[in-house]
């Protein structure tokens, strides 16, 4: 469970610090036999800070309960 709420935690603040991540996809356009044309595309998804927030906020509370010790 405390390894849980740390792995949250990072995530967390990463996603708050980068907010967002970028990946490129390779697209065929024309094939004419062994010859072929294409080009990159760069895509960009976004992530709200809220998702940092509530990433930390449960890294937090995982790290609470997971000290804590039933008897």
């Amino acid at each position: 469970m405390k390894l849980a709420g740390i792995i949250l935690i990072v995530i967390g603040v990463l996603a708050l610090v980068y907010q967002g991540f970028t990946y490129t996809k390779t697209e065929k356009d024309v094939q004419l036999g062994p010859i072929q044309i294409q080009h990159d595309e760069t895509h960009t998804v976004p992530l709200p800070p809220i998702v940092g927030g509530v990433c930390i906020v449960g890294g937090v509370l995982a790290l609470a309960l997971g000290g804590r010790n039933n008897l």
